[in-house]
């Protein structure tokens, strides 16, 4: 099994060079500094995001155009580390890579049931590309296939030998009872977690915990904030509950989760599982402005897990998830900006929703 040194070198030097080209909390100030959107992609010519920005026209200049040549961007530094993965961490760093590929295919379902419901001079497929990540030649799905199928059913049969098929197949029995495509969407969320910690948690020696870790530490945050959604906005019984979150995790545990769905205090434990985070009982006491914040502030935990990661001996499966997910999180923040300077919103108002700058730790 290729492991340590050897078999890290290759793609240990491919991250530490993307690594260094990531943008740090000064760069993103110094970017919001941009006085509108126009002036933001100038400045974003000239960092690594320039070349994909460069295809673009001044008329084409719209914040869903931008953020996808972004997105472009995002999908080649991924198979960029996919392509160099060690044979023992290949599978984890593809299904880690699926979390777009999720996120594509429950836009599809949902495009397929918004275009029974309304006219356009658009295709049902012109609506629904746009919208989709570039995931590249990886992909399994047969997008456009499906939203042209016309019925949610025929989309997933169209799934068939795909990761997806058995999962949604299962799932289809309540979505023709209720007719809503959440219980789909539930099934797709849990089924693409329970995959990826199975992933992290079969490698092996200086793999082990490092992977563990950022894996964890990703699922922890959607596990917690499931669990609290759940509750506070859906008022979903405690079985439902239950049933509706991932039974394990890193430092969110199943007994945590439980506890939520039993009507604990939500800020207790919160405060046990992030003992750093601020003002978490104020967050909670308006919880439809406070979620987002606190969910935020979980995500800046997760950025110095990350951050850690690229301290002492760099030979393990973390230095490259952790990469991955900062370049992510680096996707969020600028997706933050670019509609920013496209409404116009004043910098107090969007500076606390960057992950990465100084103004949003103040």
């Amino acid at each position: 099994m290729a492991g340590g040194v050897s078999g890290y070198a290759a793609i240990n030097a491919r991250v530490r060079v993307m690594y260094s080209y990531l943008l740090s909390g000064e760069d993103l100030a110094r970017l919001g500094q941009a006085p509108d959107l126009s002036a933001l992609v100038a400045a974003l010519r000239q960092t690594a995001y320039g070349p994909y920005l460069d295809s673009l026209r001044d008329k084409e200049l719209t914040p869903q155009a931008i953020i996808h040549q972004i997105k472009r961007r995002l999908a080649d530094v991924y198979q960029s580390v996919i392509n160099v993965a060690p044979p023992q961490t290949h599978s984890l760093f593809v299904q880690l890579y699926r979390y777009y590929e999720v996120h594509n295919l429950k836009a599809v379902l949902r495009g397929i049931v918004s275009g029974t419901q309304r006219d356009s001079d658009q295709s049902l497929w012109e609506r629904v590309e746009p919208v989709l990540f570039p995931y590249g030649p990886m992909t399994v799905l047969p997008a456009q296939a499906m939203v042209e199928s016309g019925s949610i059913a025929s989309a997933v049969e169209l799934l068939r030998g795909t990761p997806y098929y058995d999962v949604l197949s299962f799932a289809l029995r309540r979505y023709n009872t209720e007719q809503s495509l959440f219980p789909l969407e539930v099934a797709l969320d849990l089924y693409y977690w329970r995959q990826l910690w199975q992933e992290a948690s079969k490698l092996l020696g200086q793999d082990h915990g490092p992977a563990l870790r950022i894996v964890g530490s990703l699922l922890d945050m959607n596990n917690m904030m499931w669990a609290i959604r759940y509750r506070v906005y859906q008022h979903l019984s405690e079985e439902e509950l239950i049933n509706y979150t991932l039974p394990f995790g890193y430092h969110v545990s199943d007994e945590d989760i439980r506890a939520i769905a039993a009507g604990a205090d939500i800020s207790s434990i919160i405060m046990r599982l992030y003992p750093g985070l601020p003002d978490v009982n104020s967050l909670l006491e308006q919880p439809k402005r406070g979620l987002p914040i606190l969910e935020l502030e979980i995500k800046r935990y997760l950025v110095q897990q990350c951050l850690a990661a690229f301290v002492g001996n760099p030979f393990h499966a973390g230095v490259p998830l952790a990469f991955l997910v900062l370049s992510d999180l680096e996707v969020q923040d600028l997706t933050v900006l670019i509609e920013a300077k496209f409404t116009g919103v004043a910098a107090s108002n969007y500076q606390p929703y960057l992950l990465r700058s100084a103004e949003a730790r103040a």
